[in-house]
């Protein structure tokens, strides 16, 4: 019976001359469904030490991507090399010397915190002596001490995320997949976590990260954009921003956000118009003058305009341009 493992084919996706310094090669991986391209042909690489970001929004190929990098599947063709193992013939090897951990956790709800410990040990084969030597350094870092035997389903959120961390890194792999693992976790609870993020990659470990807050993207020393199975930019985060550089950017607190959206929107001169949280984005391109005109127009359509202010642009701004570039929305 065929398994998620199983592997319908043995050629090699890559060539061996990957650089040693790469955690990751990809080249032209794909992965039909059907009549879908999932993930349509994507190139990029992983420096080994590097946090690297991989951003895009639901349904654009990033967990795919991932299930791929991991061996869990096949891609339909080309591929990639992880710590050096091909992921089609050594998909084996490949999750030996990777963790993954993902935003639903994969605990056992009704598992002590110890027991999780002891069964993830298992799975990687850890003998006494090492499982002693880890779960102490685990339970220091995610600050369980004294919680060991405590249901894993009382935890809070942040409580969970931090041992998930634990349990995907418990057999020290030097390359972290994290797809979305600060999805439903509270703002302190993010920054606790990115700075434990940054403790591993200060120890060279390699972070492979997946999210949609465009804040948590700042962190990462290089980014990936994917919409709609393809690469639509990357580079460093400061890289993409440049992308605007000679865009003005205006951000406008107004009454009804989302009835002056569709008031702008499409007007000549802007560029793109978005909602960033409680705030509308407008990008008017090279014309710092439109500052008025916006306020005019937003007026003269009965909104009334508490604030328009010039902006430097975020990466949620840089990402909104890109996409729209494609023909899309974000």
């Amino acid at each position: 019976m065929r398994t998620p493992w199983s592997h319908e084919r043995t050629l090699a996706c890559v060539p061996e001359a990957a650089h040693s310094d790469d955690a990751i090669v990809v080249s032209g991986m794909r992965k039909v469904f059907g009549d879908f391209a999932a993930v349509d042909g994507i190139d990029f690489t992983v420096k080994k030490g590097e946090i690297f970001g991989f951003l895009g929004p639901n349904g654009s190929g990033k967990t795919t991507t991932i299930r791929m990098l991991c061996g869990v599947i096949e891609p339909t063709g080309g591929g990639a090399r992880v710590m050096g193992y091909d992921v089609c013939s050594q998909a084996e090897l490949v999750r030996a010397n990777i963790g993954y951990m993902s935003q639903k956790f994969s605990l056992f709800q009704d598992l002590t915190v110890d027991e999780n410990l002891k069964f993830y040990a298992g799975i990687y084969g850890l003998d006494a002596r090492k499982f002693a030597e880890r779960r102490g350094y685990i339970l220091s870092m995610a600050g369980l001490r004294g919680r060991e035997k405590e249901l894993t389903g009382n935890l809070s959120v942040g409580w969970k995320q931090r041992l998930a961390l634990g349990c995907a890194t418990i057999h020290e792999p030097r390359l972290i997949f994290l797809d979305e693992p600060t999805s439903g976790v509270d703002p302190t609870a993010r920054r606790h976590f990115w700075e434990l993020l940054n403790e591993l990659a200060a120890d060279g470990v390699t972070l492979f990260v997946t999210t949609h807050y465009m804040d948590e993207a700042t962190h990462c020393n290089r980014l990936a954009f994917i919409y709609r199975g393809t690469i639509i930019a990357e580079g460093t985060p400061h890289e993409i921003k440049d992308e605007l550089s000679r865009d003005t950017i205006l951000q406008v607190q107004v009454s009804d956000g989302e009835g002056a959206l569709a008031t702008i929107e499409g007007r000549p001169g802007v560029k793109e118009a978005y909602m960033q949280g409680a705030m509308l984005h407008v990008n008017v391109g090279e014309r710092p003058e439109a500052q008025a005109d916006l306020t005019a127009t937003l007026g003269a359509a009965g909104f009334e305009v508490r604030g328009v202010d010039r902006v430097e642009p975020t990466l949620e701004d840089a990402f909104v341009h890109l996409v729209g570039r494609q023909g899309g929305r974000a």
